[in-house]
């Protein structure tokens, strides 16, 4: 029984005297009806624990199922350091593969792999469909590889913590300097700051297992370092996402409000206009 419902019971028992007490005192008040004598209600320690840990499952349950432009996923970012307990190695990884595996990653893998075919890069792969599937799959081995070394392999091993911790308030430049910066900082498990070797060791091992299953035309040292460079670049482009995702989301609930505002309100004029059709004389 929780706080409130006890109390209720309490005070709904204290609200009717028993019949002994009204017969042997008829018109009388018992102790039990003055409120003076009525004890507080306590509030117990733990309990008020347990509704703050709570209160933070929540936020964090919604920061995760918030997705970014309402498609992309948005698993690894959370509002504040002190909101968060850190993760397990078992829960870095599922994380990771709950992102590799997103319904919205096989449609941008899909839609990779079909402007790779159009530029026909990797001409050993061919056209036709054939061509096709081999562009997907790499594209998708690219696409776990990475997720699963920089937010799993690397964080377990190094007890850092892979998940983006927005910084939420201060000036645009401010935000956006931190953001950028987070591709170079990492925040270890115990809650201090390290450089972020997961990301930058993280993605280059990704892109070495990929010189695996990519044609030998498109190996080579120069190669994977171009690709390491744009595998960084797009990773501080998505800091940048997830620091102002909720801004721009507040920004789009607030378009949408005023949007069924004046919606409404044209409503209620047209329906007013038929009132007053309807009422006026022949």
């Amino acid at each position: 029984m929780s706080i409130l419902s006890s109390a209720a019971f309490c005070a709904a028992q204290s609200a009717s005297p028993t019949p002994a007490a009204s017969a042997a005192a008829p018109g009388a008040i018992s102790q039990q009806d003055k409120p003076a004598n009525q004890p507080p209600a306590e509030t117990n320690p733990q309990d008020k624990d347990k509704a703050q840990a709570d209160k933070a499952q929540q936020e964090k349950a919604k920061a995760k199922d918030d997705r970014m432009f309402y498609v992309m996923p948005n698993y690894l970012t959370v509002g504040s350091e002190s909101q968060v307990k850190p993760l397990t190695w078992k829960e870095k990884f599922a994380i990771a593969a709950k992102g590799s595996f997103d319904p919205y990653e096989f449609t941008v893998v899909g839609i990779v792999a079909g402007i790779r075919q159009a530029e026909d890069s990797s001409p050993a792969f061919g056209q036709g469909m054939q061509g096709y599937g081999k562009r997907y799959g790499s594209a998708f081995a690219d696409q776990v590889d990475g997720n699963v070394m920089v937010g799993g392999v690397f964080p377990s091993i190094m007890k850092v913590d892979p998940r983006y911790f927005q910084l939420g308030k201060g000036s645009v430049p401010r935000r956006m300097g931190y953001a950028f910066s987070r591709i170079f900082v990492a925040r270890t498990d115990s809650g201090k700051h390290i450089f972020n070797v997961p990301e930058f060791a993280g993605n280059a091992t990704a892109i070495a297992i990929s010189n695996f299953y990519y044609p030998a035309a498109d190996r080579g040292f120069s190669t994977s370092i171009s690709d390491w460079g744009t595998q960084m670049g797009l990773d501080a482009f998505g800091n940048e996402l997830k620091e102002f995702w909720p801004d721009i989301h507040h920004y789009l609930q607030k378009k949408h409000e005023r949007h069924l505002q004046k919606q409404q309100e044209k409503d209620q004029q047209k329906d007013q206009q038929n009132k007053d059709q309807q009422k006026a004389p022949n």
